[in-house]
């Protein structure tokens, strides 16, 4: 199972060739959208100033979500979190609660984040992580 994190999903919005074609070559099924990336693209939209820009995106979002399911945010994220916080904290190196929510997720399920953020990602124990921008 893949998920996608926040840098993914908005490069698939913007048309990111390479993104695209490394999804295209993966089932439909296992690929899933965690909920903090759906709260920061979200956000990131209702910023923007009312124009054809935040339309466009707006339609290129729900067409993603009316295509990947979700992963939800349950007892085995939350309990996640808390571990993925705690042992970095343990080690002084802090995590922002949206990307440790979002590797939590991608834990929670035995998945792999599909991330541009491999710098913080990889500090985070037993996160499998995949680059697909980098990945032609």
């Amino acid at each position: 199972m893949f998920v996608l994190d926040t840098n993914v999903v908005s490069a698939l919005m913007k048309g990111d060739a390479g993104v695209v074609a490394r999804l295209r070559r993966t089932e439909k099924g296992e690929v899933m959208i965690p909920q903090p990336v759906v709260a920061e693209i979200a956000y990131g939209i209702e910023r923007l100033p009312r124009s054809r820009r935040r339309r466009v995106l707006q339609d290129r979002f729900d067409l993603l979500l009316s295509e990947l399911p979700r992963v939800p945010w349950d007892d085995a994220v939350s309990g996640r979190f808390g571990q993925v916080k705690a042992a970095l904290e343990r080690r002084g190196r802090r995590i922002e609660d949206f990307d440790a929510a979002i590797a939590a997720h991608a834990l929670a399920i035995d998945g792999v984040l599909v991330t541009a953020n491999i710098d913080d990602m990889v500090r985070i124990p037993g996160l499998r992580i995949e680059d697909w921008g980098r990945v032609r």
